[in-house]
């Protein structure tokens, strides 16, 4: 079932449902539930707050904070009121978090209490803010979220809202450069929504788990999926691997997302073995390449079916799925794929100049879907380098096998090139992961005065495990090529990782290129 035909924006979702299924519970947090008719009547005093802070439509409200069921509530009270959120990464540092409130010009700003010194560090740099609310906490000088909610009216704001409209400014990770607002329309997310039953069949009788921060599209996305298909949504504050696992066993939970990290992360928790996860019923994981033992570790586990799901914020998440049928503990070649294009996605495979290249050879992935962002906030260039004769271009090498399954080696930029060899490291990172003492690895490309670059690894051991350099590069050369193997290695106690679970390369890449003319970013 899809509901495009009673509700076309986030507003009209929410009063289906309110109509439907009044009573039935759709966000718990922590000790506070909210059904569906109160979510309703809450987005419906949200809007209509937001609508005298400014009568004119499209204003961007920043909203600063860990995870919480009031994301939700002011998601849609923005999309009823015909503005849009911008979620902010909380992990940024104050300069930063300044960078993202001022590029979008936001004029209203819901602070989370942990961020309240922060925000007012900052505030004399934030000239267009003019409304401050207390999301958590007490403030003395910020009215609280509740408070400045509940003198607001109940009654639908009935503004005019349209298909094309901006509802969410998501900004990219930025791992180079400045973040990018990348804009999202209520048709790019129900263009989504109306094909998830394929990827994610969520349903009313399901408990989704929402456990991704959500100022990133792989988080606040799960959500809307919950909240789309009328189920029981639960949300944890902060991705600890303990404490979804305790949510997992007392809240019943029947489906969630997982980055590979952080599955990573839950199966090296003792409590891994201490609860019951038998009411899962599905996981869907992405967002970064999984290890093929780490995938094989995660089935074994969990005991549920696995989709793997690839997609960007640029293109409001998953253009691809890797079906259940397609898991296979004995590991065969398609597993290392994540999947088909979905219903709503074209995808090819290019070479530099453009052109379509055949199955087997690795290339560029490009997307036409009514998913893809109508461009940056304010950024034409990019804009333009990403959006090109209605193709969008995901910087992402992969390439097609001859059933038309999408294998996705690394982004372009992470490419290693040591004399006229491409090396992509999440290839050889899934190589190493395998040995039996690693228990989290990266790949990057480092100065080498005669091929250019050569690979190294960085390594992160197992509690009380031994392995030398020697051994590492030995494993990976039995598994793949010599050439695409590390010829040095480095060990550390913990990888730099972005909110999402992305390995940050620049960061781990920086100390060897410094001082180099040529710098691999």
């Amino acid at each position: 079932m899809t509901l495009n035909t009673v509700a076309t924006d986030l507003g009209g979702l929410l009063d289906y449902h309110a109509a439907v299924r009044p009573h039935k519970v759709a966000l718990a947090f922590e000790q506070r539930e909210t059904t569906y008719a109160e979510l309703n009547a809450h987005a419906n005093r949200v809007a209509n707050g937001l609508r005298v802070i400014t009568p004119t439509p499209q204003m961007r409200v920043a909203l600063p904070d860990k995870n919480s069921d009031w994301f939700y509530e002011i998601l849609f009270g923005a999309a009823k009121a015909g503005d849009v959120l911008a979620p902010v990464n909380w992990r940024l540092a104050p300069a930063e978090v300044a960078y993202i409130v001022n590029d979008a010009r936001a004029e209203a700003l819901f602070v989370g209490e942990d961020f309240f010194p922060l925000v007012s560090q900052i505030l004399p740099e934030l000239p267009t803010v003019r409304k401050l609310v207390a999301l958590s906490g007490s403030h003395p000088e910020w009215e609280s979220y509740a408070t400045w909610r509940d003198r607001q009216s109940e009654q639908d704001p009935a503004a005019s809202i349209h298909g094309d409209d901006v509802v969410l400014q998501m900004y990219t990770s930025g791992t180079t450069g400045h973040p990018k607002g990348a804009l999202t329309t209520h048709n790019n997310i129900f263009a989504a929504l109306n094909c998830s039953p394929d990827w994610y069949p969520c349903t009313t009788d399901d408990v989704n788990l929402v456990c991704m921060p959500l100022f990133h599209i792989a988080g606040s996305f799960v959500g809307l999926l919950g909240i789309y298909a009328g189920a029981r949504n639960i949300f944890s504050r902060e991705s600890h691997p303990a404490e979804l696992l305790r949510l997992i066993e007392s809240e019943r939970v029947t489906m969630m997302f997982l980055v590979p990290a952080l599955m990573l992360f839950m199966l090296q928790t003792p409590e891994i073995h201490q609860v019951d996860l038998s009411s899962l019923r599905q996981i869907d994981y992405g967002a970064s390449p999984i290890a093929l033992d780490l995938l094989r570790e995660g089935l074994s586990a969990f005991k549920c079916k696995f989709v793997q799901v690839y997609g960007l914020t640029e293109t409001t998440g998953v253009i691809t799925a890797l079906a259940p049928e397609d898991h296979d503990v004995a590991g065969g070649q398609r597993m290392r794929s994540c999947g088909k294009p979905t219903r709503t996605a074209e995808i090819k495979v290019v070479d530099a100049e453009g052109t379509e290249l055949p199955v087997g050879e690795v290339g560029e992935i490009i997307v036409r879907s009514e998913q893809n962002t109508t461009g940056y906030w304010n950024l034409p260039e990019a804009t333009a380098a990403l959006l090109r004769d209605g193709w969008l271009h995901s910087g992402d090498a992969g390439f097609f096998d001859a059933d038309g399954y999408l294998y996705v080696y690394d982004r372009v930029k992470d490419m290693i090139i040591s004399g006229a060899e491409n090396i992509y490291p999440a290839e050889v990172e899934s190589a190493l992961y395998g040995h039996p003492a690693v228990a989290d690895v990266a790949v990057i490309g480092v100065p080498d005065d005669q091929w250019g670059e050569s690979v190294k690894a960085v390594v992160v051991l197992k509690p009380d495990e031994i392995a030398s350099e020697a051994d590492i590069i030995a494993y990976c050369r039995e598994r793949i090529a010599h050439y695409k193997a590390p010829r040095s290695v480095d060990f550390v106690d913990v990888l730099p990782r972005n909110a999402s679970g992305k390995l940050l390369k620049r960061v781990l890449r920086a100390p060897y290129w410094e001082g180099r003319e040529r710098q691999v970013n």
